[in-house]
């Protein structure tokens, strides 16, 4: 039950993602030139997806486990620290030089676009990046 759920959450957010040209970066890009030729209309999907994401956290805290039967964790912590505010602008610049972030590039790639492929790459890069920096950090605390 739990796979057949993932994929059609899957298949309902690369549709909607597709229908709302977020796999395209030039529509992305010009809805961050915010001093030039601005396209709002990504603004219009950013605000479904919070209003739709408000509603599925207020019904998550509510349950212990998911529709899918997994047990819900949802993030203990709501510190600003400098981990969060690094990645949210390592991200913010990856998307408005791209004009891709990791859902839409996924869902590009799997339509055929080389840049998105090029994208994955690096973003993949990043994660192992990020993942051996972190595991050193934690080692080094530990032996502290």
């Amino acid at each position: 039950m739990g796979a057949l759920t993932a994929i059609i959450s899957g298949l309902v957010f690369g549709l909607g993602l597709l229908a709302s040209g977020m796999t395209d970066p030039a529509k992305v890009k010009g809805f961050l030139d915010v001093a030039g030729a601005w396209n709002p209309s990504l603004a219009f999907v950013m605000a479904g997806a919070i209003a739709v994401g408000l509603v599925a956290f207020a019904l998550a805290r509510r349950r212990q486990t998911a529709w899918s039967g997994a047990t819900i964790v949802l993030p203990a912590s709501t510190a600003i620290d400098a981990p969060l505010v690094t990645g949210g602008v390592l991200f913010g610049i990856g998307w408005g030089i791209a004009g891709f972030c990791p859902g839409p590039a996924l869902v590009a790639l799997a339509s055929g676009s080389g840049a998105a492929g090029l994208f994955v790459i690096a973003m993949l890069a990043g994660m192992l990046l990020h993942d051996n920096v972190w595991a050193r950090r934690q080692r080094k605390v530990a032996s502290a």
